[in-house]
């Protein structure tokens, strides 16, 4: 509970079938400024067909609350959540509260949806994070139908390593940024989830989104950064294809009198950024995955920005 005594719950939604079929979590706001997690399970919930689910879901918008309510990535006790599971129920705050979502979400669950953004003032393309040598992730990772699905080791204290230590695999889904909502991270979301619980046999195929360009596989990516601190303009956004001499930016003074420029060493795709104007020397800029099959990727990005209506604003906001 929060320090003036008001209880904190761990709020879940629970849709159980009437007939028999796997479970699966899905999950947001692990850190608590990640918030367009929570609008893709606000959205998957009024998504049509769920009445009629096989096996059972269970949808987490907010686990951290604390770090939602106050806007930030971390708990009060300024641990990050993602580093301290599998946890201890008489252990800090942090490892409390992943102890708790641990025994009453993911054990219980067969298969499981992590979904995350970029920190505060950068922004991802949407893409999988898949763990190395895992068939099964990387078979769910190509039916999501993300535009970029990339190889990610576990880390010490993270849900997938909790996770996969009790037997249950984790999608994880990056896109978009911290503290906005972003309508291709959304609707890339969304979709991806509906396509992997119609694979698992949860859902028909009747309001199923169309699928997208196949996803593209990167093995390797590179984080380019400031050669000096100024002021940062980017000439490219994620989803952009890069070649070895693209310029992706340039940093310069404030009266402009010195620049450097920043050009990309490979060919790629851009799949994350700064969105920051004034940086310091050895800013992470932009981070491009290395593939040959850059072109398809950025198809997908297209793709899913085709593939339903736009909202209306008072559906996003």
């Amino acid at each position: 509970m929060l320090s003036d005594h008001t209880p904190v719950d761990l709020s879940v939604h629970v849709i159980h079938g009437r007939r028999p079929g796997p479970v699966m979590f899905v999950s947001a706001a692990i850190h608590g400024d990640e918030v367009i997690g929570v609008e893709i399970v606000r959205r998957l919930l009024k998504a049509e067909g769920l009445d009629e689910i096989a096996g059972t879901l269970l949808a987490v918008p907010i686990v951290n609350s604390f770090g939602f309510l106050n806007h930030s990535r971390y708990l009060p006790d300024r641990r990050d959540l993602n580093r301290v599971f599998p946890g201890l129920s008489e252990g800090s705050m942090a490892s409390r509260l992943a102890h708790i979502f641990m025994r009453e979400v993911v054990t219980r669950s067969d298969v499981g949806i992590d979904l995350h953004s970029a920190a505060i003032h950068r922004t991802n393309l949407p893409q999988i994070r898949l763990t190395p040598d895992n068939d099964r992730l990387a078979e769910l990772g190509r039916v999501f139908g993300a535009p970029v699905m990339m190889y990610s080791k576990l880390r010490d204290g993270s849900l997938r390593m909790a996770a996969e230590a009790e037997g249950v695999d984790v999608l994880l889904y990056e896109a978009g940024e911290g503290l906005r909502f972003d309508e291709l991270a959304a609707r890339a979301g969304v979709a991806g989830i509906l396509r992997v619980m119609h694979h698992l046999g949860m859902i028909g195929a009747e309001s199923l989104p169309e699928a997208g360009a196949e996803p593209v596989l990167c093995t390797e990516s590179h984080w380019y950064r400031a050669p000096a601190g100024g002021v940062f303009r980017g000439y490219l956004t994620i989803g952009d294809t890069v070649e070895p001499g693209t310029v992706l930016g340039a940093v310069t003074d404030p009266f402009g009198d010195v620049e450097a420029e920043l050009t990309a060493s490979r060919e790629g795709i851009v799949i994350g950024r700064t969105i920051m104007p004034v940086v310091y020397e050895g800013d992470a800029l932009f981070h491009i995955a290395r593939t040959p099959q850059a072109d398809a990727a950025a198809e997908g990005v297209n793709a899913h920005l085709e593939a339903a209506p736009l909202f209306d604003e008072d559906e996003i906001i």
